[in-house]
């Protein structure tokens, strides 16, 4: 059967014509265009009075800050930086706690730590954080037992809970995500100012992690990583300004309505910029050159990432450059690919010398998890450590052939000893999902696999 959300018939952004704070030629041209993955609000009051709210609220983050990210990621396409970008597959309201927030911090600077060695060169700290709440669904609808309900399209739509009550799409959830980004910003410049973030602690806490018997191999990059710091203070290096950290916000620009109340113009400049974020990202879902997400992207001064899939071609690339790095702007544009273990070196060299040969300079950043996700036989969604792996090197492989900078690294994990996704030195197996499975959508790497990640991505990158 199906169960019924509402009397009041649902409605999309796409088709009304609601104005954000921002006025700005060409900000309001996505709503004419085709657009997919976008809720059917069931109020209208409610969501007339949600948009109006976003409309005024505070910017999340500062056009000066993306300008300084803008910045970062143009010296990472040259070879000069390294981006790490990880975080939740979908934050929770729930799981906006300090305890959590903290972990997920901690993990990704200790990430950056090893990876920083390895590269030999600075890397760019990046949380899929402080706005990650909308997911794209295949499908629109969810059913159990015979009773169908809309999916759960993140905690900025819909609830998790398989209600009728739960499930429908409140546009006063915009409201609750704003502010819980705010709070959650809020703590990260806290945690990155105010000492957590200090490279000796850091580098403590890693050895922990090499201490794990599973995890001696490396143990000898953790001894140099030592001896470098160590070394820094004798010299009497400046730890102060090692204290700090620049740390940066990002998410995956789904939801139109959310994003063009954000947008606000810049008194500096006169330009739109989206302040829910540093930095945003379309999806393998919504990249269609004419439709709606793209173009709404390209009127705004973020940086902006694209996820390119093993159906991208060299052509498809260009357009996207034509369309969103008109001016060929350092730092402007960030290809994520994500083609799955088994595709990455067949698929991904057509692209990257269709892209080189034209001139066009984008940060070249891997994706591996989501081209490796697999149910496992006890029927959760999975991902197996070793393709993750394998996906990374073979995105290096191909970029050191092809004399191309391979630029950055994009995870879905947590910091949380969670068991989502199969094997590891230290090996999850899938009687493990029973009591530790806890991500609303897609697996994610826990704490130590993460480390092992970077580790292991420090190899090639000291290699190379």
């Amino acid at each position: 059967m199906v169960t019924e959300l509402s009397a009041k018939p649902a409605f999309s952004l796409s088709s009304t014509a609601q104005s954000g704070a921002a006025d700005y030629p060409g900000l309001d041209n996505w709503r004419d265009l085709p657009i997919s993955q976008q809720p059917s609000w069931q109020d209208r009051d409610v969501f007339d009075a949600s948009v109006k709210e976003l409309s005024v609220l505070p910017p999340l983050v500062f056009a000066g800050e993306v300008d300084v990210l803008r910045e970062r990621l143009a010296a990472a396409a040259q070879g000069k930086a390294f981006l790490l970008q990880g975080g939740d597959c979908a934050e929770t309201f729930e799981a906006a706690t300090a305890d959590k927030i903290s972990a997920r911090v901690k993990t990704i600077l200790q990430m950056a730590v090893v990876l920083t060695y390895g590269a030999a060169m600075p890397v760019i700290k990046m949380g899929r954080m402080a706005g990650q709440f909308a997911k794209p669904r295949s499908s629109n609808d969810e059913t159990r037992d015979g009773v169908t309900l809309p999916a759960y399209r993140g905690d900025i739509v819909n609830g998790y809970e398989f209600t009728p009550e739960s499930r429908g799409h409140d546009a006063s959830r915009m409201l609750r995500a704003y502010h819980t980004s705010a709070s959650t910003l809020n703590l990260i410049r806290a945690f990155t100012q105010g000492g957590f973030a200090d490279l000796r602690s850091v580098h403590q806490w890693n050895k922990g992690f090499t201490e794990n018997p599973a995890h001696a191999r490396y143990e000898s990059l953790a001894r140099d990583i030592d001896r470098a710091i160590k070394f820094m203070a004798s010299c009497g290096a400046d730890f102060e300004a090692l204290k700090r950290v620049e740390f940066f916000a990002s998410h995956e620009a789904l939801l139109l309505d959310y994003e063009r109340a954000l947008t606000r113009i810049d008194s500096r400049t006169g330009f739109p910029y989206d302040t829910s974020a540093h930095f945003l990202w379309i999806g393998e879902r919504t990249r269609e050159l004419d439709h709606a997400h793209v173009d709404f992207l390209s009127r705004v001064r973020n940086p902006i990432g694209v996820k390119l899939g093993p159906s991208t071609t060299g052509d498809d690339a260009l357009r996207l450059i034509d369309k969103l790095d008109p001016e060929r702007e350092p730092g402007r544009l960030t290809f994520i690919t994500r083609m799955g273990a088994g595709n990455i070196r067949e698929k991904l060299p057509a692209v990257v010398e269709k892209v080189t040969a034209s001139g066009a300079q984008v940060l070249w950043v891997t994706d591996p998890m989501h081209g490796n996700t697999v149910t496992s036989p006890n029927g959760y969604k999975t991902r197996n450590f070793d393709d993750v792996i394998d996906e990374v090197r073979g995105f290096f492989e191909v970029h050191h052939a092809l004399g191309t900078v391979p630029g950055g690294l994009h995870v879905e994990m947590t910091g949380d000893d969670v068991a989502e996704c199969l094997g590891g030195a230290d090996p999850v197996d899938q009687d493990a999902f029973l009591d530790r499975y806890e991500s609303v959508c897609d697996p994610r790497l826990n704490h130590m696999q993460s480390l092992e990640m970077a580790f292991l991505v420090a190899g090639a990158l000291a290699k190379h």
